[in-house]
């Protein structure tokens, strides 16, 4: 071996009768975000379903601003809004059939809201006072993650073992643009292609993984052609258009349904907010950065389509306000409720049969707790 190839240089020719498994073209993104709101398409949309996300996104936005108030009031321990990625959050939920699970990060409490989960269930791990605080099975959605990706191989994993028994599943998965630098990431894309398993990847690019910006992390394209080295379609879309994301997310549900294996989409949006209560945005970026988005606000956008076609009236505005009102006052009511904890729920639905060392270490602090009782004062 010469010494340019012991240092890489050499790069040998494949043979003539080498041919690519797959023609990458129908795997490529657009080359901009697909749009519906603003152009032609949005005249061919469904009415009720534009003023069902509509309603959504302005439950979302108040649900937001109220968990955010109430990690400030010191009710939550920590709270990652998704102010500004409402779209994607809507439309990743109602894009699902019932029978369908939900794999979210741990920015995602809203969309396992519309799924169907108790606003307060939804964050009561940021609460601190349970596991996941909700039935993963009552809604079929997986409990949030906090580890960056590592709810996409579970995800692939359980779409993989219901075709295995002839369910008729499909598996989303939500990650952001940082988890995209994850092993786990590839391993899960990697699986899914080869496997042909029905999986959705939404890749919720809001331009930061906390303080690092995509550029940082990814000379590709965009993160949607990523998708073509694994095997797979790519498509991109405008994350804060709900009707775009809506319907491509639908359309790639379909495809894995009936076969056609996983899809990575890519949802171009914005985190208006910090990346939690404990991070300090200013650091990063400029207020300028933050109010052109705000300009590309998807309830904003949403409302002016469907005003400007008749679709929404005045009426309808107030009912949607109302309504997210009423979902913000019953979430304040009992969030601002102490809870009433058992210490011994430690050690509830860890395992399905407990391990020898977690029954002792029940056993341990039951004792433990007796012996105080007995020592209190009387």
């Amino acid at each position: 071996m010469t010494v340019m190839e012991q240092r890489g240089a050499y790069r040998p020719s494949p043979p003539p009768a080498w041919q690519p498994r797959t023609d990458p073209t129908p795997l490529l993104p657009d080359a901009a975000p697909y749009r519906v709101l603003g152009t032609e398409a949005a005249a061919k949309a469904d009415p009720e379903l534009l003023r069902r996300l509509y309603a959504q996104l302005v439950r979302g936005r108040r649900y937001n601003a109220q968990a955010t108030a109430l990690t400030k009031q010191g009710r939550l321990a920590v709270y990652p809004s998704s102010t500004g990625q409402e779209a994607c959050e809507v439309a990743a939920a109602l894009a699902l059939a019932d029978r369908d699970w939900l794999f979210p990060s741990y920015r995602d409490t809203l969309a396992a809201v519309v799924r169907g989960v108790d606003p307060v269930e939804a964050l009561t791990l940021l609460r601190g006072d349970w596991h996941t605080g909700y039935d993963p099975y009552a809604h079929r959605v997986a409990p949030l993650c906090t580890p960056l990706a590592t709810q996409l191989p579970h995800a692939v994993g359980l779409a993989h073992a219901a075709r295995l028994k002839g369910d008729d599943v499909v598996a989303l998965a939500i990650v952001g643009d940082g988890g995209t630098s994850e092993g786990d990431f590839h391993e899960a894309l990697n699986f899914a292609a080869v496997w042909q398993a029905p999986v959705v990847f939404l890749v919720q690019n809001n331009g930061f993984a906390i303080s690092v910006p995509l550029a940082k992390q990814t000379a590709a394209p965009s993160l949607a052609h990523k998708a073509v080295g694994y095997g797979m379609p790519g498509r991109l879309v405008d994350g804060n258009d709900a009707a775009a994301v809506h319907e491509v997310l639908t359309d790639a549900v379909q495809h894995a349904r009936v076969g056609g294996g996983p899809t990575l989409v890519e949802a171009v949006t914005y985190r208006v907010e910090a990346h939690t209560n404990a991070d300090d945005d200013k650091r990063y970026r400029a207020d300028s950065e933050v109010d052109a988005w705000r300009d590309h606000d998807p309830i904003a956008l949403m409302e002016r389509e469907l005003t400007e076609r008749g679709w929404l009236d005045e009426a309808g505005v107030r009912a949607a306000r109302e309504d997210a009102e009423a979902l913000a006052a019953d979430l304040r009511a009992r969030l601002n409720q102490d809870p009433e904890l058992d210490p011994m729920d430690l050690f509830a639905h860890v395992y399905a049969q407990p391990m020898p060392q977690l029954r002792e270490q029940r056993a341990q602090l039951r004792a433990e707790l007796e012996a105080g009782q007995e020592g209190e004062p009387r």
